[in-house]
């Protein structure tokens, strides 16, 4: 029997560990029984913030003088650590976030090797320098750190989407206030202990907990911030965006309602595998996750009967038990999100083949669970095929033709990640250049993307500013000077 956890823990503000300013609490929970309290973290608030802030002002100027390879030290240091606390931070995850232990494990890794892929990088990040007539002068380039960036990050990838957007602000030279989302608190404190283990300098990186409406507008407003990195909804990135000052840089990578193209030549046991894989892996909870499929309707019926029956032999449970392929909903809140939409779906007409329900029974009454749900009968102006769901929901939809597949495909108002099944070479040349998202795919699934490649959406899927990850990463936390140099 699993003994609650009443442990506390405390915001880090300019190197030390510290009580929030109104000494009130929230308990991070296991989604796969909410009897299992992972412990108690502080319900920070406007002066909190504002603290956070300061400490990063006042650390900048120090932190953007340090040699590069210090900074890129720490960065090593930091991955090391996670790497040696790999099984412990894995469980960990499973317990708070809900995802299977493989996949937190994975997690874990990943977000150690983008610390060691920022380390590197930022060691030959500069400017450029030109070719001119003036023999007396040169003309070149330099990048310099912008100053305070906050970063705000969701609950479904809770270490490595903030290990990709501190890491480069840190390795470029700028200071970071950040702020977990209270649905996985405890990732964002493991990933602070592993910087300050590093030996951080303090102020350079400060960690505050709580909910959005009592600090976030707080930690964008505030004139010291200079940059703001956000994931999260597309309504909450329209909001942040509006209360930023003018001058405040800002990165947002938001919703999505991605599709699956399938066409009547695919090889349609890849087809499902991978439908499968992109709709119902992390229980349907990625920005990137595969929630529309777009099928021949040639195809349909057979390819419908082939999904239908792989889902159902999905095995669900705690993502720490062997075996497990679908963990818990991460929240209370998104099991009741999923089975309105599933209600929703069966109200507007769609067919639903299988699953949508809640988990009940030995096992499941502590928890989140739900069984993936496939609907067919599904047209275009449907909520289920134009609402992100964010839950292991998939919605098929039939086509008469490419042309249709590609309409239906882009009738959408997000843009993040698309797919297209086929071994019609031509036919996938033409999805990459008239496809609307900033993640193109062939024969692979939407969901994934490598620490080395750019990442971002269009439409309403991102501010579409700057583009997260790989080396393109870096451009947001940097500002250009163009010097002009007589002598």
């Amino acid at each position: 029997m699993l003994t609650t956890v009443t442990k506390s823990y405390q915001n880090y503000i300019d190197g030390r560990w510290v009580e929030a300013s109104e000494k009130s609490l929230f308990e991070s929970i296991n989604p796969a029984n909410a009897e299992d309290v992972l412990g108690s973290f502080q319900a920070s608030g406007k002066e909190d913030a504002g603290e956070a802030i300061r400490a990063a002002e006042k650390a900048f100027p120090g932190w953007a003088e340090t040699p590069p390879s210090k900074r890129a030290r720490i960065l090593n240091q930091a991955a090391d650590h996670l790497e040696n606390e790999l099984e412990l931070i894995a469980r960990e995850l499973t317990r708070e976030e809900g995802k299977i232990l493989p996949a937190s494990r994975q997690e874990v890794k990943r977000s150690a090797d983008t610390l060691r892929f920022y380390a590197a990088e930022g060691l030959s990040f500069s400017g450029e320098t030109f070719p001119q007539d003036d023999f007396s002068s040169m003309v070149f380039t330099v990048r310099e750190p912008l100053g305070v960036v906050t970063a705000i990050t969701p609950w479904n990838f809770p270490l490595s989407i903030p290990a990709r957007k501190i890491a480069p602000a840190l390795i470029t030279g700028n200071t970071v206030v950040f702020k977990p989302s209270s649905v996985t608190p405890l990732m964002g404190l493991r990933l602070t202990e592993a910087f300050v283990k590093a030996g951080l300098p303090e102020g350079v990186l400060n960690f505050i907990t709580g909910s959005a409406s009592k600090v976030g507008r707080s930690l964008v407003s505030d004139a010291a911030v200079k940059a703001v990195t956000f994931t999260g909804s597309t309504q909450a990135g329209k909001e942040i965006h509006n209360a930023v000052p003018l001058t405040t840089r800002t990165q947002m990578e938001l919703g999505g309602k991605n599709p699956l193209i399938v066409l009547d030549d695919a090889d349609l046991d890849l087809a499902v595998q991978l439908s499968v894989n992109g709709g119902f892996s992390l229980t349907g909870q990625a920005c990137t996750g595969t929630s529309r499929v777009i099928v021949a309707r040639a195809v349909q019926e057979e390819f419908t009967a082939k999904l239908v029956k792989k889902t159902e032999e999905l095995k669900i449970g705690d993502g720490l038990s062997e075996g497990i392929q679908l963990g818990p909903l991460a929240s209370q809140k998104q099991l009741e999100n999923v089975l309105r939409y599933v209600e929703i779906g069966e109200k507007e007409g769609a067919v639903l083949r299988c699953g949508g329900r809640q988990l009940t029974g030995e096992g499941y009454d502590k928890g989140f669970y739900v069984e993936p749900a496939v609907f067919t009968d599904v047209t275009p102006e449907m909520r289920i095929a134009q609402e992100e769901i964010f839950g292991p929901v998939i919605s098929v939809l039939a086509v008469d033709s490419f042309e249709e597949a590609i309409r239906v495909a882009n009738g959408v108002e997000y843009g993040l990640s698309a797919s297209i099944v086929t071994r019609d070479v031509e036919k996938a040349h033409r999805f990459v250049r008239r496809i609307q998202s900033g993640t193109v795919k062939v024969n692979r699934t939407t969901t994934g993307n490598l620490i080395q490649a750019p990442f971002g959406g269009l439409k309403n899927s991102s501010t579409s500013t700057f583009r997260e990850s790989g080396r393109t990463g870096l451009e947001f936390f940097t500002q250009t000077k163009t010097v002009y140099y007589g002598y």
